[in-house]
């Protein structure tokens, strides 16, 4: 009934806030392709995040800090060509909203190439470039917990709000976050009892990436779900499926088949 009901209809920030007033939970992705975003679309889920993890996913750096304007212009346009009822999210890159200018510019770009919204890491220090981009009528994501655009600062992937200021900030952040006028806030890696409470508080969505049931909704990175990110598997990570497995297996008898003769056969040659 729910995937017929999302299929019904275009998914905006008022439908996610409309899911948490009725207790419905929010499947979201990170996808970046115009195929994948066809299949996730299908099923009803209804965000897609272009996600500036494609720097490590598909285009092989150690980390998110190398991605550019234009890896992310082109994904998200390949996205966008799915035309999916989905929302679709832009991940705005490592220093490209240091202001609210920057912010404005480049947001302007994204949904240009087709986004209907953009994400932006961090809480206090970036209201103004939130506010900004809300006045102009681009919806906005939040990004609150680990930020991986500021491993190099913070000294790592760690797992934050363990200690009690850390997690009186974190709700902190949200909350202006709210009032700055975000539709909906991403909390990663945020321990599950804070993330709780968080979600508790606000009246907009909050999405978990390992920060617990207590969330209005989850994301993953499709590749780490479907197996296809080797490199490491993150603890919140559920994998779905292995097709690394899948393409090697496929690769090895292709391989296998031109080098025996058995391909092609009579039913892929014109005769």
């Amino acid at each position: 009934m729910m995937v017929t009901k999302m299929n019904e209809q275009k998914i905006t920030a008022k439908t996610l806030l409309a899911m948490k007033v009725r207790g419905e939970k929010i499947a979201a992705l990170a996808v970046y392709d115009f195929f994948t975003a066809k299949l996730v679309d299908e099923v009803g889920v209804p965000l897609i995040l272009v996600g500036d993890s494609l720097g490590m996913t598909v285009l092989g750096y150690e980390n998110t800090l190398l991605v550019t304007m234009e890896d992310m212009l082109h994904h998200v346009r390949a996205v966008a060509r799915a035309k999916p009822r989905a929302l679709i999210v832009a991940d705005m890159p490592y220093r490209t909203y240091a202001t609210a200018a920057d912010a404005l510019r480049n947001a302007r770009r994204f949904v240009e190439a087709g986004a209907e919204a953009v994400k932006l890491e961090g809480g206090e220090p970036v209201l103004d470039q939130v506010r900004a981009l809300v006045s102009a009528g681009i919806p906005v994501l939040g990004h609150i917990g680990l930020l991986p655009q500021s491993v190099k600062e913070t000294g790592g992937y760690k797992v934050q709000g363990r200690k009690p200021e850390a997690a009186e900030q974190l709700l902190r952040d949200a909350r202006l976050l709210e009032e700055a006028g975000v539709f909906a806030i991403v909390i990663e890696c945020v321990i599950a009892s804070v993330a709780k409470q968080i979600t508790e508080t606000l009246k907009i969505p909050t999405i978990g990436i390992g920060a617990g049931a207590g969330c209005d909704g989850q994301i993953l990175v499709g590749h780490d779900m479907l197996g296809l990110f080797t490199r490491f598997t993150p603890k919140h990570v559920k994998r779905y499926a292995n097709l690394t497995d899948e393409m090697r297996k496929a690769f090895t008898a292709y391989k296998s088949d031109v080098e025996s003769g058995k391909f092609p056969g009579p039913e892929q040659s014109f005769l």
